[in-house]
């Protein structure tokens, strides 16, 4: 995980803020703005609205895509940006930015099968690659049978389905197709962006649910927490270790236990490991955080560290509830002393002394 190829979407429009809590202005009320990945919006939407009632920030969140998130931070256009897909050590030190996970999250596929259950449709790495190779065309080809002899698989055109967007969704997906098959790697890659050999395109989580939810045969990957809001249909995986797995909170806590928080810059690798429960597309969601702000953006920069302390502190269980997985008290820890450490103000003193 410390060799990623970040391809960063160029062309991602600037959605209008989505100002996420709604009530009266209070005295002295803080707000923060954010830009980037839509993995994360879910919770960071319900974390927003408890944080503005515990601690008074409001959070401005634009929710364009893990791309756009990291170009607008670039340009020092919003107080931190959010990405899926971890920054290496030389992209982070190039932009002054300091990367720190907020939570963990998992990436599920969802097809559009009529008269199949959620969860009944049983998909290999090598059936998932070549579907979105474009080598799979209908859902009853042969080898998807096989898989799958206790339902009855309708004969239709398989549609994939991904985002044309610059996403950290995205580059789990791909990331986790470059681990199970070398054609993959040497073809479309991993990344944020990569040219896709079939399917049809969608921006956002939303965008790519929508095409699922109303194309009968589309299958596509999609955030867990979308899926469980919007209540789709989503797959089992044979993992690494050869089982096939629901994309269930059991399956996702086994693969984040496993995580290692002390690497550098906080990216710990989660994807395709080994593990009897472990669910193969889980990973972290970003926030990326300038080392140097000015001197008129340190209260705003103190202010973003004083939301997600307080998220660490309280927002566990709104997580929960989203599907998404919490970090261990350690990573926290790990994470408010890299704060303490790396945010200086222009005179040099510690911006974070929480």
């Amino acid at each position: 995980m410390n060799r990623r190829t970040l391809l960063l979407g160029t062309g991602a429009a600037l959605a209008a803020p989505v100002v996420l809590a709604h009530r009266p202005a209070l005295a002295q009320e803080a707000t923060i703005t954010g830009a980037g990945a839509t993995f994360p919006r879910p919770v960071y939407e319900r974390w927003a609205q408890a944080a503005r009632e515990a601690i008074n920030v409001q959070l401005n969140y634009q929710s364009i895509g893990s791309g756009g998130g990291i170009n607008q931070i670039t340009a020092r256009t919003v107080d931190f940006g959010a990405s899926d897909a971890p920054l290496t050590t030389e992209q982070l030190t190039e932009r002054s930015l300091l990367q720190f996970p907020s939570l963990m999250g998992s990436v599920v596929l969802s097809a559009n099968l009529p008269g199949v259950a959620d969860n009944a449709l049983k998909l290999t790495p090598e059936v998932v690659v070549d579907i979105f190779l474009g080598k799979l065309r209908r859902w009853n080809d042969p080898r998807i049978v096989e898989l799958n002899r206790e339902i009855r698989i309708p004969n239709l055109p398989i549609g994939p389905s991904y985002r044309a967007d610059g996403s950290g969704t995205t580059w789990v997906f791909t990331t986790y197709l470059s681990r199970v098959s070398s054609e993959w790697k040497d073809g479309p890659g991993a990344g944020t962006s990569v040219r896709w050999p079939a399917g049809n395109g969608a921006r956002g989580n939303e965008g790519v649910s929508n095409i699922i939810r109303n194309t009968p045969g589309a299958i596509g990957y999609i955030e867990n927490a979308y899926a469980v809001v919007n209540r789709m249909p989503t797959t089992q995986l044979r993992n690494k270790s050869g089982n096939f797995v629901r994309p269930i909170p059991e399956t996702f806590n086994a693969t984040a236990a496993a995580a290692d928080w002390t690497v550098p810059n906080f990216a710990a690798d989660t994807i395709d490991l080994a593990g009897e429960k472990a669910w193969p597309m889980t990973s972290a969601t970003y926030i990326l955080l300038p080392t140097n702000p000015p001197a008129d953006k340190v209260e705003a920069s103190r202010n973003t560290m004083r939301f997600f302390d307080w998220a660490y502190r309280h927002g566990g269980d709104i997580a929960s509830r989203l599907e998404y997985i919490p970090l261990p008290n350690s990573a926290h820890d790990l994470i408010r002393t890299a704060w303490r450490q790396q945010i200086k103000a222009p005179d040099g003193s510690a911006v974070w002394n929480g």
